[in-house]
């Protein structure tokens, strides 16, 4: 029988970034929403909590704890339930550490790593995603071509969350072999930030498109190895992240039902509403246990 019952530890956890959700991010949301701004004593409040700090062993700087998929689901669903916009800002360094944790050259790790183990909020971002139809991780439009011992990057990217604040970004593209990952400083040459990009959703999480013009990288910026785990991980943070709003726009709904009353009484004891409200509360449960 497999068990999802969470450890002590994952349950101290879990609580601790649940009320943290619950009792700082959820008050601000709907003003960061409107105004496009995530209060930066918010991000700080999270960046002490040790999300990312956390994984990182102790010879860099960090706490030496685990890298549990569980737990980071854990953490990933409590967040979203506070707010997807804000859960995604204060997660951004993951998208530059977790790679450097699995792939990293010993240099590399020595290099990165250490910035994201300080007392101040450091940002960090990924360029995954491209402006175009079609978008296949797998046959990316960025390119990476081998020059002089190293790599040009040529192309754009688009949705990159955190742009001109981030240290680092980890710059996806297609070389001879495949996708590859490289770490790109943010003030290499050829390393262009565009301006905000406007979103229909999550407003308050700053995205940016990146325009990558003859960008030239030393061979020590590639990550080596099989990308795969990386990209199922993030997979499963996504899907974390989702039952945790699922879960948010749940309760609302659930509560609007008890409270909103027709007829003489709350349309919660209509059974139309009940059963939706009891669909909504089975499918939710079912998306956690697949994720």
């Amino acid at each position: 029988m497999i068990d999802f019952e969470p450890t002590e530890d994952q349950q101290l956890m879990r609580d601790t970034v649940a009320g943290f959700a619950t009792e700082v991010v959820r008050p601000v949301a709907r003003d960061a929403d409107e105004t496009g701004e995530i209060p930066e004593s918010i991000v700080q409040q999270a960046w002490d909590l040790g999300l990312i700090q956390s994984a990182i062993p102790e010879e860099f700087g960090g706490f030496g704890g685990d890298r549990s998929a569980v737990t980071s689901a854990l953490v990933c669903e409590e967040l979203g339930y506070g707010d997807l916009s804000i859960a995604l800002h204060v997660l951004a360094p993951r998208l530059v550490t977790y790679p450097v944790l699995e792939l990293g050259t010993a240099e590399q790790q020595r290099e990165v790593l250490p910035a994201y183990c300080g007392e101040r909020f450091a940002a960090g971002t990924a360029a995954v995603m491209e402006p175009s139809l079609g978008f296949d991780l797998n046959d990316l439009a960025v390119t990476a071509a081998r020059q002089n011992g190293g790599f040009v990057l040529n192309g754009r990217k688009c949705y990159v969350p955190l742009g001109p604040d981030a240290r680092h970004a980890v710059v996806y593209a297609k070389t001879e072999s495949g996708t590859s990952a490289f770490l790109v400083a943010a003030d290499t040459p050829g390393f262009a930030i565009a301006e905000r990009e406007k979103n229909m959703g999550i407003k308050a999480l700053a995205t940016y498109e990146i325009a990558l013009e003859n960008c030239k990288v030393p061979a020590s910026a590639q990550l080596a190895g099989d990308l795969r785990p990386i990209f199922n991980r993030s997979r499963i943070a996504l899907a974390a992240l989702a039952v945790g709003v699922a879960r948010a726009a749940f309760e609302y709904a659930r509560d609007y039902a008890k409270d909103r009353r027709a007829f003489g009484v709350a349309i919660a004891q209509k059974q139309a509403i009940a059963f939706m409200l009891a669909e909504m509360a089975i499918e939710i449960d079912s998306a956690r246990l697949l994720t």
